[in-house]
């Protein structure tokens, strides 16, 4: 059971309680790559990081190859993350709407573009990524995406069920989620996420869907 990088929530204190109540692995919020390299204070505070609510995972976004890479070397210099995590899933418009977070999802190439400059980057960190279904119901590209994104030297994958489009609206849809962790094509960690609201829900989705961890959100 993995505690979701939530912006606004997932602050060192949280984890902390998090990790003492169980979670196996807790997120940052997300930081922007492009506040990084500016070396912005308030991203910088998000690289605080503790003994205790070890193993964590510190997640940026961002649509610049160079920003994305530069950023990747400032938060493992800075806060020796267990895990670096690339945001490819955030649906808010500030985010998505510029191109960063699910907007790459309209920009394939892209992504996979800034998750191989990432991966080149810090060679000693596992990067793994978040993403959705896809930009909306007709484009549900992740079954494909998600061996690009192996290809490109990730470790483990997350995969929220819903698309950009439903936001946080709807139900998520897993069976997708279990279509990519049933591709025998696929060896890397299949990360579950989306709609797990009770402990009963988290193994009955655990165990019917296949995938290798539950990540609790909202």
């Amino acid at each position: 059971m993995l505690l979701a990088p939530m912006e606004d929530v997932t602050d060192i204190g949280f984890r902390l309680l998090c990790r003492q109540m169980g979670a196996a692995m807790v997120y940052s919020e997300f930081v922007s790559s492009d506040a990084l390299i500016r070396m912005v204070n308030k991203s910088l505070e998000k690289l605080k990081v503790c003994a205790d609510e070890r193993p964590v995972a510190i997640q940026i976004y961002g649509r610049d190859v160079d920003a994305m890479r530069e950023a990747a070397r400032i938060v493992v210099e800075q806060a020796h993350p267990d895990v670096l995590d690339l945001n490819f899933g955030c649906p808010v418009k500030k985010v998505a709407g510029k191109g960063a977070g699910a907007g790459m999802l309209q920009n394939v190439p892209q992504m996979l573009a800034i998750t191989r400059a990432v991966v080149d980057a810090v060679p000693d960190t596992p990067v793994t990524v978040k993403t959705r279904l896809g930009w909306d119901h007709d484009h549900r590209i992740i079954v494909d995406l998600a061996e690009q994104l192996q290809d490109c030297g990730i470790k483990a994958l997350t995969i929220h069920g819903r698309t950009r489009a439903q936001m946080y609206t709807g139900e998520a849809d897993w069976s997708l989620i279990a279509e990519v962790k049933e591709n025998p094509r696929m060896h890397i960690p299949i990360i579950g996420n989306g709609d797990i609201t009770t402990p009963e829900r988290a193994v009955e989705y655990f165990e019917r869907y296949g995938v290798d961890a539950i990540m609790v959100g909202r």
